[in-house]
């Protein structure tokens, strides 16, 4: 289900919450959804039953602050507590990251709990998963009620695994929000594990320019070409027919090959090295900004419009819901412009460098539309 953009280093993972009837699932998701800021959270839906409060599954996208330097996207799911609908349990289990399982603390439900553990256990062997090998946290639910089993005792029944555990009260929220951090925590080290969610970036050793630490963590993302940018070493002019004489030494063999650096995408002159598209790029779109600079700059014109097209639908999805042609029309940016550009990021393979700097133009429209509407708003 996991799906990772490498250059935007951005995670999209699946949370499933597991349990049984009753158990406090739904709850934990309501209050999830009323304690994350708006702009963090997507649309909630659920849909009840006689029996349950979840027929099918709640869905919940959720915006995570970084993971270390990745950005995270939650999609957070529940499936019904009742036996008579495993069917629709393994359809949203499908894909899943990682599972909570909420557990009901209340003595007469033990048995209901441990049934429940062993479904989800079956449920995972059927799609070739094992459950003492994937990303599982216990959520003791219904704390706050006066008669409830101890935690030793679910732990012995429930938690032989000696999982992450956390006692909660999805009614008030207590735990709830701990609970999510910790499968958060597990689903990223797993993928991390599996070399699907790329190790974290060294930190750049402090230099007086502000910008180089930027810049070094920005090539390690580019191709071996992108070392005659001279970005890392020397960010203040980004002038490819001027290198001193060290470096001239050391990157002769590359010294016949740095012509793409001297098309149409103008670097400011100042103490930071900044294109224009990245200069008026909103900050989470900084990253993206540059990277779509950086391959234009080493002649990778089909990897500049692809890095534009994925930046220019991250920057209209900030005018909401809506498909991108009517988020543009909110934008109020150039259909036609819109749409061939489109039309450049299906023929990567055969482009141009007016193409790509087309989109690098049009992306610079993007940001400016925002910037007029002063999106995206600051929590």
């Amino acid at each position: 289900m996991s799906s990772v953009n490498l250059m935007a280093r951005e995670v999209a993972a699946k949370i499933v919450f597991y349990g049984p009837g009753l158990s406090g699932k739904t709850t934990t998701l309501r209050k999830i959804y009323e304690t994350i800021r708006p702009a963090h959270r997507g649309e909630m839906m659920s849909i009840a039953t006689e029996g349950d409060r979840t027929l099918f599954f709640d869905f919940l996208p959720v915006k995570v602050e970084r993971v270390n330097d990745c950005s995270v996207r939650l999609a957070l799911y529940t499936v019904p507590g009742q036996v008579f609908y495993n069917a629709t349990r393994k359809l949203v289990l499908q894909g899943a990251d990682g599972v909570v399982f909420v557990a009901d603390s209340q003595p007469e439900a033990l048995d209901s709990n441990r049934e429940s553990l062993q479904n989800l256990e079956e449920n995972l062997l059927e799609q070739g998963v094992r459950l003492d090998r994937f990303p599982l946290v216990m959520q003791w639910n219904k704390r706050d009620i006066e008669k409830t089993l101890p935690v030793e005792q679910l732990r012995a029944v429930l938690n032989t695994r000696g999982v992450p555990e956390y006692e909660t009260a999805a009614t008030s929220g207590q735990g709830v929000l701990d609970t999510l951090k910790s499968i958060t925590r597990l689903v990223i080290k797993d993928l991390r594990a599996k070399r699907i969610v790329p190790s974290p970036r060294p930190t750049a050793p402090p230099v007086e320019n502000p910008g180089a630490g930027l810049e070094a963590r920005l090539s390690q993302h580019l191709p071996r070409s992108s070392s005659q940018t001279g970005l890392p070493a020397h960010p203040p002019s980004l002038m490819p027919r001027q290198n001193p004489p060290q470096a001239a030494t050391a990157q002769a063999p590359r010294l016949e090959t740095p012509a793409p650096l001297s098309a149409p995408v103008p670097a400011p002159a100042g103490q930071r090295v900044m294109g224009p598209a990245s200069a008026l790029a909103p900050g989470d779109l900084f990253d993206h900004a540059r990277a779509a600079e950086a391959a234009f700059a080493s002649g990778q014109y089909g990897t500049c419009v692809a890095s534009c097209m994925d930046a220019v639908r991250r920057a209209l999805a900030f005018a909401g819901e809506g498909t991108l042609a009517q988020q543009g029309f909110l934008l109020r940016t150039d259909g036609a412009d819109l749409l061939r550009l489109q039309g450049l990021s299906k023929r990567v393979e055969a482009l141009r460098v007016d193409d790509a700097a087309f989109a690098l133009y049009f992306l610079m429209q993007v940001f400016t539309r925002l910037n007029d509407a002063r999106l995206p708003e600051t929590a």
